[in-house]
């Protein structure tokens, strides 16, 4: 297991670097660079005529005169060496002040969406294999095709009225109002986790559906196997049966998609945040972009893209630790 886990780490590193590589890339392929951003900004409509040795000046002061590749060894080196993700040059001041919170704030829903969907659709899953064929099973089976059905911001929306028109109450946000310009402390924690169930349960929504059917489905088929029935026939309890042999085996496509599950919410979570009002990276993620501001913009897809990696090195440790076959097949 331990060389397993070593292996996977070494692949998750030399995965992260050749990530890095791409979204240095990806940053460079815009026309342009801030430097001609700024000049636009700073002297248009001023009448100032604008030369090319003015911009190259400019680029000079930035640091973005260097060839492409020295640019990418500074910057990932600082990174790995310093935790610098270079200078944010729109909001003049480093990446990090500009990103932190928001990262903050978008991991804390991107953990908080993945427990949800784990803790519901597992054992849910789990209870409608055992039931098959009866009214609970069936019941499930028609809410899951519905969560398939309704987008996440369509259920932001109910939500946000039912909210509004019952209970005269705005749940939108990650903070109440006092808080919201709080510095960081325990009660400003607490009132994050009580407003973060709502945007969690919206993005959960989807994913909830799709394992809940994924589970019921391997759940069924491991329920039919002979190794379930030998240890029935051996007497073992039947709730020790069904966690030792079939259910343990049910997850495993799960696990194995927590990546994708990590990829989805990532790309629903913009308008998400846009119906609920929520602080997150993908809106600073398209003003970087916009305004060519590269080092914001590869921090965050540096960010995100590090998370799916890591937690595709997280589902395949857990894979190895619920299936020994995994390792052994190495």
């Amino acid at each position: 297991m331990l060389r397993f886990t070593a292996e996977r780490f070494v692949g998750m590193i030399v995965t992260m670097l050749l990530v890095s590589l791409m979204v240095f890339i990806i940053m460079e392929l815009p026309p342009g660079d801030y430097a001609d951003r700024y000049a636009f900004r700073k002297y248009s409509g001023t009448g100032v005529s604008v030369t090319e040795a003015d911009i190259q000046a400019i680029r000079v002061e930035l640091g973005l005169d260097k060839p492409m590749l020295l640019r990418y060894f500074d910057w990932i080196g600082n990174i790995v060496l310093h935790g610098d993700f270079g200078q944010a040059f729109a909001f003049e001041t480093s990446v990090t002040k500009v990103i932190g919170d928001k990262a903050l704030l978008t991991t804390a829903i991107l953990f908080g969406t993945l427990i949800i969907t784990y803790l519901v659709s597992i054992p849910i899953g789990i209870y409608a294999a055992v039931k098959r064929a009866s009214f609970a099973d069936y019941g499930l089976t028609t809410f899951s095709y519905l969560g398939l059905a309704l987008p996440n911001f369509l259920l932001a929306l109910i939500l946000l009225y039912f909210a509004n028109r019952w209970f005269n109450a705005d749940i939108g946000g990650l903070f109440s109002a006092e808080m919201k310009d709080a510095p960081w402390s325990l009660a400003k924690a607490g009132d994050l986790i009580a407003h973060l169930w709502l945007p969690a349960i919206v993005l959960a929504w989807s994913a909830v559906a799709y394992q809940l059917q994924t589970v019921r489905a391997t759940m069924s088929d491991e329920l039919n196997k002979l190794s379930v029935t030998a240890a029935r026939a051996r007497g073992v309890p039947e709730t020790k049966l069904l966690i030792k042999y079939p259910a343990r085996l049910a997850i495993n496509p799960v696990v194995s998609t927590i990546g994708f599950d990590v990829n989805r919410i990532f790309s629903e979570l913009p308008i998400v945040a846009v119906v609920l009002g929520l602080t997150e990276l993908g809106e600073l993620l398209l003003r970087a972009y916009l305004d060519l501001d590269m080092y914001v913009a590869g921090a965050i897809l540096l960010l995100l893209t590090f998370m799916i990696v890591f937690m595709n090195f997280i589902s395949d440790i857990l894979l190895a630790w619920l299936d020994p076959r995994i390792k052994l097949g190495g």
